[in-house]
C-alpha cells in the first residue's frame, strides 16, 4: 500500500458479518423508500468498520448499482417505474454533479447542511399535506420534461455538495411537485440513480476510493432484502407510506444538523483574540 492509499481494514469475519448485516438493513431501505441506501451504508461502515469518510462513500455508491438494479426491476413488475422521466433525471444529475464537486471547495459546507435540513424540515412538512394517489401517473410534456431535467441538475449538485443520495430529493419532489404516486416515484428514482452510480463507481474504483469486497457484500446482501422492501411498500397505504419516509427523513435531518453543529466555526478563544 503506497502512502497515498487510504487505510483499509482487516477483511476478517466480523469485516464480512458486518457489510452483510448494513447491507440486509440498506436493502430494505432501499426497496421500501426509493432511496440507494446510502445514508445507512455510509454512516455504519464508518462506524463499524472505521471507513474512510471518502472510501465509505464510494463503497456505498459502488453497492448501490446491484441494489437499485433489483429495486427497479421489483417496482418494474407492478407497474410502477417512469423510464423517459428516470433518464431524463439521471441526464441532469450527471451535469449537477460536476457542477457540485466544482462548487465544493468554493462554499461554506456548514451553510450548506443547514439549508439541508432546512429543505428537508419542508419536505418532511409537505408529505402530511400531500398524500399521493396510487392512480397518479408522471405524465411527460415538455414542460414537465425540462422540468425534470432540472430537478435532476439540482439533486446531482447537492450529490456533489454534501454527498446525498438522489432519492431523499426526487421521492418526495416527484410526489409533491409533480403528482406523481408513491410507487412510481420510488421506482422512478431507483432507476435515476444506476446511471449515476455506474458512472461514479468507475472514477472511484480509478481512485482506489472503493473497497471492491465490501461492495461486493453489501450490495448482495442489500439485493436480497431490496424486493421485500418494494413489496412492502405496494402494501402500505400511502399516507402511512408518507409517515415513515418522513420518519426516514427526520433521521437524515438529525444526522446532517449534527455535522453542520459539529463543523460550524469555533469562537476564537483569549490567546487568538489577544493575537
Amino acid at each position: 500500500m503506497t502512502s497515498s492509499e487510504t487505510p483499509r481494514p482487516a477483511h476478517d469475519t466480523r469485516f464480512f458479518l458486518a457489510c452483510a448485516g448494513i447491507g440486509l438493513l440498506a436493502g430494505l431501505l432501499s426497496g421500501l423508500f426509493g432511496v440507494g441506501g446510502g445514508t445507512v451504508i455510509v454512516p455504519f461502515l464508518v462506524l463499524l468498520l472505521r471507513f474512510d469518510q471518502r472510501l465509505a462513500a464510494g463503497t456505498s455508491l459502488a453497492a448501490i448499482v446491484p441494489t437499485a438494479t433489483v429495486g427497479v426491476i421489483s417496482y418494474a413488475v407492478h407497474g410502477s417505474v417512469a423510464w423517459i422521466p428516470a433518464l431524463l433525471l439521471a441526464a441532469g444529475a450527471v451535469v449537477g454533479a460536476q457542477i457540485g464537486t466544482w462548487l465544493l471547495p468554493r462554499l461554506s459546507l456548514t451553510v450548506l447542511r443547514w439549508a439541508f435540513v432546512g429543505f428537508l424540515a419542508a419536505v418532511i412538512v409537505s408529505l402530511f399535506v400531500v398524500i399521493p394517489s396510487r392512480d397518479a401517473e408522471l405524465v411527460l410534456t415538455w414542460f414537465s420534461g425540462a422540468a425534470l431535467v432540472v430537478l435532476g441538475v439540482v439533486t446531482g449538485i447537492l450529490s456533489g455538495l454534501i454527498g446525498v443520495g438522489g432519492g431523499i430529493i426526487v421521492v418526495p419532489a416527484l410526489m409533491v411537485l409533480f403528482g406523481t404516486s408513491d410507487l412510481v416515484a420510488k421506482g422512478t428514482s431507483l432507476l435515476m440513480m444506476i446511471p449515476t452510480a455506474v458512472s461514479g463507481t468507475f472514477g472511484n474504483v480509478r481512485r482506489r476510493n472503493v473497497d471492491l469486497a465490501a461492495a461486493a457484500v453489501v450490495g448482495i446482501a442489500a439485493c436480497t432484502t431490496t424486493a421485500l422492501g418494494a413489496w412492502a411498500a405496494t402494501l402500505i397505504d400511502p399516507f402511512v407510506g408518507n409517515m415513515l419516509f418522513a420518519a426516514y427523513l427526520a433521521v437524515i435531518a438529525v444526522q446532517m444538523a449534527l455535522r453542520a453543529w459539529r463543523g460550524r466555526p469555533r469562537p476564537a478563544g483569549p490567546a487568538e483574540a489577544a493575537r
